[in-house]
């Protein structure tokens, strides 16, 4: 009697049953040991920061109730990936190892290492696609040189993308009866923070791939045809909140486009500017990914080899008033309180806190990257990267080095009212909306009526905004030189 066909299913970051493709390939298998393997000490310099380690405890929670439904379960083991993929395979007689691509450069020499692992044991390794659209292959410039200029990178994606989602499966396969005796528990890959600093992220997530589907088909239904003008506005429910079901795979990008086809036509045809802006917005990822991939020196390093000497500064004093939103412009410490409580920041204001450390205070774009890293649950480091490198003018079809926000207009413009900063800097509250965002030239009337004392309740600015302005100008200008 043949002994059953058995694989290896690695999971990383794509904990879904729809539009997975390494799962759909396990199909052919008669028995499959979907695994997932957390590796205490990895090589890479980018580690998954605390807040992506609580939103991954719930997720695989998640998607392993989703595997027992279809008579299935998912393996929980710690070690190095290479190691122990092969350690299941001989423990369980497979003969193949599959899982889905993650195209993030840091982590090659993981797979790299696995490849010859594999092959001196004489096993089949299948890697299917994952979690992009598009091979970077199949997105180059005629001349056959990767994007640096988005609209051109958009142009050229609608003409080749059809989107093609895959069902999820009705049934996987059994897992073999031998048990492997190293596995884990969920607890004890010590993800949740040792501290209660997370609190808040429950009121505000539900991890796993039913709620993405579920936040998807209520966005697109709803909130999509105002995001144009919504977005901007960081008061309001105007943005998806996708982006860390995209983060951990929980949702594929080509469901999100499928649906849009589906709803409102081919991409190439699209005619609302809502539905428009916010494809873009999928593909700004996308676009992410393809810059990480062909350079994948700029986690640490500008795109623009000219921003390598730029004159940045360290502050300790200001980078922690940065972070513990304590700056005294209340539409930046809105947005480090809102990142401290919920996990995530609305874009708008990821850019006005960006510019901010970077062309205020003249802090190294860099720390703010690795702190953004740690605190939101949607950490991505193609992403972060792209966004951090765009506003410090440094990175591909970045904004200008001299595009300065200003920190007090941004709040005036996009929150009139004041209702973001009366929400996350409560001691504001009862100041008029025409003073909120500059409290510092609110009548003393005013601020008694309040109930603030500018220095003792809420502070000062930690920087004057024209000076800080006119340095980095001049700093920029240096650089030209």
């Amino acid at each position: 009697m043949n002994s059953p066909k058995t694989a290896i299913l690695w999971i990383r970051r794509d904990l879904r049953l729809h539009d997975n493709q390494a799962l759909l390939h396990s199909l052919n298998f008669q028995q499959v040991v979907p695994c997932f393997i957390w590796e205490d000490t990895p090589s890479t310099e980018w580690r998954m920061g605390a807040a992506s380690k609580w939103w991954l405890h719930h997720s695989l929670h998640a998607f392993q109730q989703s595997l027992k439904k279809l008579g299935s379960d998912l393996v929980l083991v710690k070690g190095t990936p290479e190691k122990k993929l092969v350690e299941l395979a001989q423990h369980y007689g497979a003969s193949s190892i599959l899982w889905n691509r993650s195209y993030n450069p840091q982590e090659a020499p993981t797979i790299q290492a696995l490849m010859r692992a594999a092959g001196q044991q004489g096993l089949e390794v299948i890697a299917c696609q994952g979690n992009l659209l598009c091979e970077k292959s199949a997105l180059l410039k005629d001349d056959g040189n990767p994007y640096k200029v988005y609209t051109a990178f958009w142009r050229k994606f609608i003409k080749v993308y059809t989107p093609t989602c895959q069902a999820k499966p009705t049934q996987l396969p059994a897992l073999p009866q031998a048990p492997y005796t190293k596995t884990a528990t969920l607890a004890d890959l010590n993800l949740l923070p040792d501290i209660p600093w997370d609190a808040g992220f429950n009121e505000y997530w539900h991890p796993g791939e039913e709620h993405a589907l579920t936040k998807m088909r209520t966005f697109l239904k709803q909130g999509v045809l105002r995001y144009k003008s919504d977005r901007d506005q960081p008061h309001l429910a105007g943005t998806s909140m996708l982006s860390p079901h995209l983060q951990f795979g929980e949702i594929h990008p080509q469901r999100i486009l499928q649906h849009i086809v589906d709803t409102f036509g081919p991409l190439g045809q699209l005619t609302d500017p809502n539905i428009i802006q916010f494809t873009k917005e999928v593909l700004w990822r996308e676009f992410s990914y393809h810059l990480l991939q062909h350079f994948p020196h700029t986690p640490n390093q500008p795109l623009v080899k000219a921003f390598q000497h730029f004159p940045y500064q360290k502050n300790k004093v200001w980078f922690k008033a940065w972070t513990k939103g304590q700056t005294g412009y209340p539409i930046v410490d809105a947005g480090m309180r809102q990142l401290w409580h919920t996990g995530w920041m609305h874009n708008r204001v990821r850019m006005i806190t960006a510019s901010f450390l970077i062309k205020h205070l003249g802090v190294h774009w860099l720390e703010g990257a690795k702190w953004f890293w740690d605190t939101l649950v949607d950490a991505d480091l193609a992403s972060n990267t792209q966004g951090w490198q765009w506003t410090a003018g440094c990175g591909a079809d970045a904004a200008p080095f001299f595009r300065i926000f200003n920190p007090i207009t941004q709040g005036e413009k996009f929150d009139p009212q004041g209702l973001y900063a009366a929400r996350w800097c409560p001691e504001l509250r009862h100041l008029p909306a025409k003073w909120i965002y500059k409290p510092w030239e609110a009548p003393s009337h005013e601020l008694k009526k309040a109930g603030i004392h500018l220095g003792t309740d809420y502070p000062y600015p930690i920087v004057d905004h024209k000076e800080s302005r006119e340095r980095a100008l001049s700093q920029y200008e240096e650089i030209k030189k």
